[in-house]
């Protein structure tokens, strides 16, 4: 049985790659710390997005648990389009159902899928009963999609920052979400 437990970033001061956590993200991340540590103190691996926020987040987490962070891009923030767009929530809620779709140099569903999937395999094939991978909202629900098939644009709406899923892979799959019941 492997544990993959799939973090998004606390809150950020914007979508860029240098955007640092706002001073309630800062508080987040401390907050993120303690609940990793008092109910998974199993995680033996982590794994980040390499965007600041996403780094910022776990770190308070590496810390206390004495763990490296290992960053990789596949884990980075989808770009939808290299432009601002009219209308891009709909935009972005289209690609849920046509996984092909992708706008002015950005990434289709599919490619962002395929990029994250591409490490969550690797990580399975790793001597670890239980990783930790720190990413982005968009990213995350197309991870849990891959898993779950009904999960969609509904389910990225509802993310919180931070947000906490646990997937566990076994001859069955199961999506769990943790955070909910203890950050509010």
């Amino acid at each position: 049985m492997k544990k993959i437990i799939v973090i998004r970033h606390c809150s950020a001061t914007g979508q860029e790659r240098d955007a640092e956590l706002t001073t309630d993200g800062k508080k987040q991340a401390n907050t993120l710390a303690t609940f990793l540590l008092e109910h998974h103190p199993q995680i033996d691996h982590i794994i980040s997005s390499p965007f600041v926020r996403a780094i910022d987040s776990i770190r308070p987490y590496a810390r206390q648990a004495n763990l490296s962070i290992q960053e990789d891009e596949r884990l980075a923030e989808r770009i939808l389009s290299d432009v601002p767009m009219d209308g891009w929530m709909q935009k972005l809620e289209s690609t849920f159902t046509n996984i092909d779709i992708a706008f002015s140099d950005g990434e289709s569903t599919k490619q962002a899928t395929d990029r994250a999937i591409s490490l969550i395999q690797h990580v399975l094939k790793l001597n670890y009963t239980t990783t930790l991978l720190v990413t982005h909202g968009n990213l995350l629900t197309l991870i849990l999609k891959y898993f779950d098939h009904t999960i969609g644009f509904h389910e990225w709406k509802a993310l919180t920052n931070p947000d906490v899923y646990e997937i566990v892979i076994d001859e069955q799959c199961t999506i769990k979400r943790l955070w909910e019941a203890s950050s509010k």
